[in-house]
Order: structure tokens, then sequence, then C-alpha cells
């Protein structure tokens, strides 16, 4: 449980049977409810990714390279649920760094970056997701640092459709395809395989990104939507 002050005007977790959460129209108290956990094939990969690179930090990197994502980590704050600033470890930032690349059939990154600072992302925008073939096209900048590298990346997940009143979606998100990097940049726009989620014209679908530096670094995740047609 977090709190921010002693008044609990903030406040993210859940203490016995109360879960304390926030959204866009401010704190709220509801019941803990304990998930189901389906453990699909795609879950599955990605405990299985963590669980490579959890045993890569123990067993191939060197003492120099995990100093050197310690150092990173020291360097690169992050803001957690209630929007206040913390640190991550060093394997902490390894592992958020890399299963993506994984995700996403790209090297794994063992040496940390030495730039000090998150992946820059401009915010693509959406020009249409089709609800007969659930294929999405979308516009990216390919002069961001990520398109402009082999290595680099803008990995693209989806959602499962909703009703076309939600204007807020937290997750989770399935891998949809990425938009690998090279030397000459890749052309706009991406168009994906089809969705994983059956979805119908009118139904409201959410978009995540990430950039993914060659050096390792990621960006913020960015978020948007559109209406299936």
């Amino acid at each position: 449980m977090k709190f921010k002050s002693a008044l609990v005007t903030a406040a993210s977790g859940s203490i016995h049977g109360i879960t304390a959460s926030h959204n866009r129209g401010g704190q709220y108290l509801r019941s803990r409810v304990i998930p189901t956990n389906p453990s699909t094939a795609y879950q599955q990969a990605v405990r299985n990714y963590m669980a490579s690179i959890t045993l890569a930090w123990g067993q191939t990197l060197t003492a120099t390279q995990r100093q050197g994502w310690a150092d990173y980590a020291d360097a690169v704050e992050v803001k957690d649920a209630l929007g206040e600033k913390r640190k991550l470890t060093g394997l902490d930032w390894y592992t958020a760094c890399n299963v993506p690349r994984l995700q996403g059939s790209l090297s794994r990154i063992d040496t940390a970056p030495t730039t000090f600072n998150l992946a820059g992302l401009t915010p693509p925008t959406i020009t249409s997701i089709t609800a007969s073939t659930g294929i999405l096209v979308m516009a990216y900048t390919n002069t961001d640092t990520w398109a402009n590298a082999v290595g680099g990346a803008l990995m693209v997940y989806i959602s499962r459709p909703v009703s076309p009143g939600v204007t807020f979606f937290k997750g989770p998100f399935r891998f949809l395809g990425k938009v690998a990097g090279a030397a000459t940049p890749p052309t706009s726009p991406f168009t994906s395989s089809a969705s994983p989620f059956p979805m119908a014209a009118g139904n409201r679908v959410f978009v995540q990104v990430r950039a993914l530096n060659a050096d390792g670094r990621i960006s913020n995740p960015f978020r948007l939507s559109s209406l299936a047609v």
C-alpha cells in the first residue's frame, strides 16, 4: 500500500480486502479482486523471456556489465502509479529493456546504455483499423533515433475491442508487430498483420507503442485509440 500523506490523499495498492486506485476521476477505493490466471501461450512466452533474462543476468553478464546497468538505474528515474519519481534496480532495467527485444526477435542487449535517459518517440497516429480484417495502419516518424539503426524498433501492441464510449484503457495489450530500424529508415506507415482479437465496426481499439533504440534504451509507452470501421 502506498500513501502520499497521512490523510490518504493518494494511495495505490491493497490492504486486507480493500484496494486503493485512481483514474481520471480521481482517487477511489474498491473491494479487492484476485484475478484469474489463464496462463495463455502469450503470457507463458513473456514469463520465459523474463526467466531467460534473469538467468543471463546471473550467469552471462560480467560484473562490469552488471555495474553498467546499476549506473544506468541510478541515473534514470521513473514515475510510479502515484506520479512519484523512483529508481529501479539494474536488473529491473536490464529486464525492462530486453523483454520487448525478445518479443520482437531482436538481439538481447547485455551492455547498458551510456546515454542516461530514455529513448525518444514522436507519437504515431492511427490511419485506420479495419474491423473485417483486424488490420491496423499507423503512421510514424522515421527520423526518430530508433528508426535509423539496425537493432532499433517500434513495438506495437493492441487491445481487445471495447465499447466506443471507453476513453481510458490500462491493459492488457497483445504484441501485434514491430517496425524494424535500419541504416536506411523504414517508410511510414506501418501495416499490421491481423489483430488476434476479433472486432466489429464501431468498436474502440487501443494501441500501445514503444520505441527501442539500438543501444538498449526504451521509451515511455504511448497509447492511442481509434474506432474500427
